[in-house]
């Protein structure tokens, strides 16, 4: 399955700013697949071998559709998402 990324020449500044020197290593894991997907090399392969560590091809077309759709605001985690606390403590 591929799934064509076009970045413009902004865009692509845009996202090796956000690899380069993002706070969060999710940011900078997910700007550099992108990327990598734009410069050609096809996704399944950038999420088996491209990265730091292999994830799943889906989770790679979920970044790709979400970028597409926000740009790098839709790289980031969304709130609610996570494990929820075990215990929570009853008000004083």
């Amino acid at each position: 399955m591929t799934r064509p990324v076009t970045v413009t020449a902004a865009d692509r500044l845009e996202l090796e700013d956000v690899r380069d020197h993002a706070p969060k290593a999710y940011l900078r894991e997910r700007a550099a697949a992108i990327l990598k997907v734009a410069e050609g090399t096809p996704a399944t392969e950038v999420a088996r071998s491209g990265l730091l560590r292999p994830r799943d091809s889906d989770t790679l077309y979920a970044w790709l559709k979400r970028y597409d759709e926000e740009g790098i605001a839709g790289l980031t985690i969304r709130p609610g998402r996570g494990r929820k606390p075990a215990f929570s403590p009853s008000p004083p």
